[in-house]
């Protein structure tokens, strides 16, 4: 991907953070100094057709510092899905190295995201760099207890169907390589609303026969985080893991079944 001519230097990130109704949470101050000690990473802000003064917060940030702020604006709420699919269509747009999401709650601090950059640096071959919460000596990973069994139940049944020994495709902090293909990948609007991180393997495993791509194997990279605290505030209800189990098969029917 050739990059404008306005565009930033080398090793810029664009972070899309997707808000709805986040004004209580989101800790401004955070965001302000971690950008203020980080060059070359920008934050671009997703309203997601929020209903309280989420838009004051986020534009506040970004009329205080438009360099290293933005605010994309949805005229309705969509879904944390789109919200991110719309963030990284407009990030492209700036010409980045890299793009990311990230939880407005900071679940994951940001203080983790050198380590992905750093993956990135190392690792050449390497396309994207997945948070995984693996409650491991030596760091702090505190998650609901009935979550995490759930979330283990979903993990084994997802890694079966993507052929993938992947443990955690659920964390709110991911990064990407820009590259010629990953632009294909937020092409069409997904099809699920909350695990929309398992339609992006599906579908960058769906475009690979064919071709001369590594194998979505060799391209992903999960870091283990060494801190992911549960923020009170979730939007996933008990009933949405019933239509997370729906999507599930929607994503395997259409871009999976055929490897089996």
């Amino acid at each position: 991907m050739v990059k404008p001519a306005n565009a930033r230097p080398p090793g810029d990130t664009v972070l899309v953070v997707p808000c709805y109704n986040e004004a209580a949470r989101l800790d401004v101050e955070t965001f302000r100094s971690f950008a203020a000690r980080t060059p070359g990473v920008r934050f671009l802000f997703v309203n997601d057709g929020s209903s309280d003064n989420t838009a004051e917060v986020i534009e506040g940030l970004q009329r205080a510092d438009p360099a290293r702020f933005g605010v994309h604006a949805l005229d309705v709420n969509r879904g944390k899905a789109q919200a991110v699919r719309a963030g990284f269509l407009h990030a492209f747009e700036e010409g980045p190295d890299f793009v990311g999401f990230w939880d407005a709650d900071l679940s994951t601090p940001l203080d983790e995201l050198p380590a992905y950059l750093a993956v990135f640096d190392e690792r050449p071959g390497i396309e994207m760099v997945f948070g995984s919460r693996v409650n491991l000596l030596g760091r702090s990973i505190r998650r609901k207890l009935s979550r995490h069994y759930i979330g283990r139940v979903f993990a084994t049944v997802v890694a079966w169907a993507l052929k993938l020994p992947i443990y955690d495709t659920q964390c709110g902090a991911k990064v990407f390589r820009v590259s010629d293909d990953l632009p294909g990948l937020f092409r069409d609007p997904f099809i699920s609303k909350w695990i929309f991180d398992v339609e992006i393997i599906a579908r960058a495993i769906a475009a690979r026969p064919g071709t001369d791509r590594p194998p979505v194997s060799e391209i992903i990279y999960e870091l283990p985080l060494t801190r992911w605290h549960d923020v009170e505030g979730s939007k996933i209800r008990p009933k949405d893991f019933v239509i997370v189990s729906l999507d599930f098969l929607r994503i395997y029917w259409r871009y999976l079944r055929r490897r089996r």
